[in-house]
């Protein structure tokens, strides 16, 4: 463990110490999504006082405990992952009846949004233990925020599209029809297919995370008819971890839209003036908005 570890675990255990982290909890633990100084005090001082860590791959988290100084011996750590995660839950129930402290980590972030974790959560809350979640990194909220979406209307989590073509392709025509912003997960031998069909939504913005957190971390935003060509264009963007946010769709004009703006326009400009920004500001056809224009102009 290097020097700046140390001392952040040294303040992880005084900073929570005093919290009260009771005895028969399962406690649901944030990790960072690729770098390591993401790492939360109370996530730290947790990790080093539970009795088990159950995880989605035991060898990783060994890893990650062992970067912070919290190794420990391999019967105090539990495989819980997505193929025996219901048999999984019942090791958890037996060391949480016995009044021991269990944390669950996944590979990175946060546990049981896309990763494993909720069914074991769901098996810890019918058997009556509590659940105590420790927030903190999440590829999700990370892409999010630097996004530039204001969230006025909230988002969609979609999480992994399918795999197979035709059911990726269905997948995308029901999110066009989705105004709101949508947040996707791929992995980078299948990020070519996904960029190839959210091309249909043509100029919808799309912005794209690769890397997030880590030192090669890049972060664009572009038309999503253009991502293929984008990751086409050098060999490094089709490497790493994808979190991808698709921006709230445009909200059609209404059907009397041009019409509004024609009645206030026509008595400040010209006609045909007035029909081309009333045109460009609602998107109607210019030609029906001159016939509107001249029946407008005529004397009553």
């Amino acid at each position: 463990m290097s020097a700046p570890y140390a001392q952040a675990l040294a303040a992880a255990h005084e900073a929570t110490a005093a919290q009260n982290h009771p005895a028969s909890t399962l406690y649901v633990v944030a990790t960072p999504i690729g770098n390591l100084a993401d790492i939360s005090l109370r996530a730290l001082h947790i990790l080093a006082r539970v009795d088990v860590v159950a995880c989605e791959d035991t060898r990783h988290t060994q890893q990650l405990l062992r970067a912070y100084g919290l190794e420990r011996p391999g019967h105090q750590l539990l495989a819980v992952h997505q193929h025996n995660e219901a048999q999984a839950a019942l090791s958890v129930l037996g060391h949480l009846g016995q009044g021991l402290r269990v944390a669950y980590v996944s590979d990175a972030g946060t546990p049981a949004i896309s990763d494993p974790g909720a069914r074991l959560v769901d098996a810890v809350r019918q058997a009556g233990f509590r659940v105590m979640p420790l927030p903190g990194a999440s590829s999700v909220t990370t892409a999010l925020s630097a996004s530039g979406m204001t969230g006025d209307s909230g988002f969609v989590f979609a999480g992994f599209l399918p795999t197979k073509s035709s059911e990726r392709q269905q997948a995308v025509q029901s999110l066009a029809q989705e105004c709101r912003a949508v947040v996707l997960l791929e992995a980078p031998h299948r990020i070519e297919a996904l960029a190839q069909a959210l091309a249909v939504l043509g100029p919808r913005r799309v912005t794209l995370g690769r890397e997030l957190t880590k030192q090669f971390e890049q972060i664009e935003t572009l038309p999503a008819q253009e991502l293929s060509a984008w990751l086409a264009g050098k060999p490094e963007r089709l490497r790493g971890e994808f979190v991808l946010v698709l921006h709230t769709a445009p909200v059609p004009a209404s059907a009397d839209e041009g019409l509004r703006v024609l009645q206030l326009l026509l008595p400040e400009l010209p006609l045909k003036t007035a029909v081309r920004l009333a045109a460009e500001i609602s998107g109607e056809p210019k030609n029906a908005l001159y016939e509107q224009a001249l029946a407008m102009k005529k004397p009553s």
